[in-house]
């Protein structure tokens, strides 16, 4: 190894929650929002990725999540 190359750290396995993750969590659609994302990095195109979509927005809507974040159906 050369003297100016440090050697690579391990990635940090971290299981504990981060902010994005409560926020998540919070909302009531976590498997929801991960069935929906895992689709697009499978397909990398939201259009195939309608029916996931589609379940998420439901469980927004079920959860009263619209409301809690104002938001409005385009």
């Amino acid at each position: 190894m050369s003297p100016n190359k440090r050697p690579e750290q391990p990635p940090v396995d971290d299981d504990e929650p981060d902010d994005w993750d409560k926020r998540i969590f919070s909302t009531g659609c976590a498997a929801e929002q991960d069935r929906m994302n895992d689709c697009y990095y499978v397909k990398k195109d939201w259009r195939s990725c309608k029916n996931e979509m589609e379940a998420f927005r439901q469980c927004w809507k079920r959860q009263g999540n619209d409301k809690r974040t104002d938001m409005k159906d385009a």
